[in-house]
């Protein structure tokens, strides 16, 4: 959905759904020119279903891998089936359907992953639909893109809640994400699918 001779970008996004359901959301992003004043987002503020911290403390690693369990992983494919335990023969529970989401892995099991979603819907998944590119889903109603990792920095855009976004660097409080082409840095705490203490250059 275009709006406003194009300044406006729709994004038509499709959460997991169980069985025939499946939710609509429709985030924008918006250049910060058009909406004023945007609402500031304190890198401290709690968010809902924030999953836990992914640090160098974390002592468990995947048995298959060798990688840190828990980690963040993204969708490969537009849809994705969740089973209950891993292995063809068990029943779908969930199914993933939208291309990109930000998963956490959480266990292992030959070639096959347990993931959950920000709401903490999952099971297990093959390996072969997950990707290591990492992306972020924006948790705040409204998160503002900043030219830095500053608080009074300029806007770049604003991103309403649902975008998927690709995550490029994280400090201690800000990610830089691009949405679409629109890139920024907003508060670590504005975003799903990065370890609360999670470093990435």
């Amino acid at each position: 959905m275009m709006r406003a001779a194009g300044l406006v970008l729709g994004l038509a996004a499709s959460w997991a759904c169980s069985g025939a359901a499946e939710a609509q959301l429709r985030p924008q992003i918006r250049p910060a020119a058009l909406v004023q004043p945007a609402p500031e987002v304190s890198s401290d503020a709690p968010v809902a279903g924030s999953p836990p911290a992914v640090t160098s403390e974390e002592p468990r690693v995947g048995p298959e891998t060798g990688l840190p369990l828990p980690r963040f992983v993204s969708l490969k494919t537009r849809e994705g089936n969740a089973r209950r335990g891993p292995g063809m023969d068990h029943r779908i529970d969930w199914v993933f359907v939208r291309e990109d989401m930000p998963l956490l892995i959480t266990a292992e099991y030959g070639h096959w992953r347990r993931v959950e979603d920000r709401d903490g819907h999952g099971g297990w998944v093959h390996y072969a639909l997950l990707s290591g590119v990492r992306t972020v889903i924006v948790d705040a109603p409204l998160a503002s893109l900043r030219s830095r990792p500053e608080e009074r920095a300029p806007e770049t855009a604003l991103v309403e809640a649902g975008v998927v976004a690709r995550l490029e660097i994280c400090q201690r409080d800000w990610c830089r994400i691009n949405a679409r082409g629109h890139r920024g840095w907003t508060p670590k705490a504005a975003i799903w699918g990065v370890g609360a203490d999670e470093i990435l250059d």
